[in-house]
Order: C-alpha cells, then structure tokens, then sequence
C-alpha cells in the first residue's frame, strides 16, 4: 500500500472551495458583501502568487465561523456544498481516485483549505483522510484561531511528517497531485510528484524535473 496524497482545491475540484466558500457567504447576504468580496480576491490572489501571509488570511477566513450561529453555520454549508462545490467535483477526478483504490492505495487529502469547508468534501471523494488548516472550537462554537500549524506551504510538510509519526504508514512509493506552486515543499518529498492543471510556476518546475503533468479538467 502506497500513500497517494491529492490536494483539494483546483486539482481534484474544479475551482477553488476557498474562496467560492467566501463567495457563497456574499451571495447570502451573511457578510458585509462588498468589503468581504475584495478581501476575498485579494487573498486568492496573493496565494495564486505564491505570496500569500496565511496568518492575515485565516484571520479573515475563520471570522464568519465565530460570528454565525453553529446551527446557521452548518446549514448554510450544507447548501454551500450541494450548490457550489459538487459543481466542482470532476469525473476525471472520481476517476483518479478510483485507479488509486484499485491499487490498494491509501487515500489522503492535504489541503490548506479549513477543516470546516473540507472535511464534508473529503467524505464527499470517499477518501480515506484528510489534513487541513484546523479553526479552533471551544464549547461547540469556533473561536475564530488556528488550532495548530496551519496546512500550508512547509506547514502541509510539518503536518504529514507530524501523521506519519502516528500512522502506520511511510512515504515509500508516495504520490502526491497538486495544481499550486505552493505545494512545492511536498511535491519535493514524496516519489511520485504529479502536476495537475498546474500554475505556471509549477508547470515549469515540472517541465524542468520531468514530472507528469496531468489535467482533471
């Protein structure tokens, strides 16, 4: 058994569920829609550039969870998941995953993206785990932090190596598929490293090792 690991936003959904998450709250009329949408592209454009402060970003993406009631919360992601991101979710995309169970592969999901909008996603693909940036909850509501290291950049590297210690798994034959530049650091770790619909900074880093350049799409 291989760990086979797959970013989640724009490499197995066709968007990103990031900001269609903060799009969505916009569209509800639940924040202050104009200020919240420049925010919103401003940040996505930062991380599609490799220059993203996740700590000003998480900021600002785990506000709505402290301030909306849990109960509206998990409702409107409910909605949010059944309108925006199974939209997102790819046949080619199934496919994938599907070639990599028959393999008898271990599926894992590694993305920067919050626990709360992706954790649904992940039992949506039928994958085996995910990691993800944790938002904080104390009594049943979230507090608007981070719970430990957020998954991104080198982080998604601290946090694998953080399962690993405690899983009985290793990253012999491991395959990871990312779209960003910013997954570098893994795409560097494991055996297999695959490009998917990838930026163009890491579809020149692929050209320049020779790794596979696939598309979902």
């Amino acid at each position: 058994m291989s760990l086979a690991i797959f970013d989640l936003d724009n490499t197995l959904l066709n968007g990103d569920s990031d900001h269609a998450w903060g799009e969505f709250l916009c569209e509800q009329n639940i924040v202050d829609t104009g200020a919240y949408r420049q925010a919103n592209d401003y940040f996505y454009e930062r991380y599609q550039a490799g220059s993203l402060d996740i700590g000003e970003f998480l900021a600002f993406a785990l506000k709505p969870l402290k301030e909306i009631e849990p109960d509206r919360l998990f409702a409107l992601r409910e909605q949010f998941l059944e309108q925006k991101v199974t939209p997102m979710i790819t046949d080619k995309a199934r496919a994938l995953l599907q070639k990599h169970r028959e393999q008898g592969d271990y599926l894992l999901i590694i993305t920067a993206t919050n626990r709360f909008v992706t954790e649904p996603i992940a039992n949506m693909l039928g994958v085996d785990e995910i990691l993800a940036t944790d938002p904080e909850m104390v009594d049943g509501r979230y507090t608007g932090n981070v719970s430990g290291t957020p998954c991104f950049q080198e982080g998604k590297v601290t946090r694998l190596h953080s399962w690993l210690a405690s899983n009985d798994h290793s990253l012999e034959g491991s395959y990871f598929y990312s779209d960003s530049r910013n997954d570098l650091p893994l795409l560097e770790l494991v055996n297999n490293p695959v490009a998917v619909d990838a930026d163009p900074t890491l579809a020149a880093t692929a050209a320049k090792h020779g790794w596979p350049h696939i598309s979902l799409r």
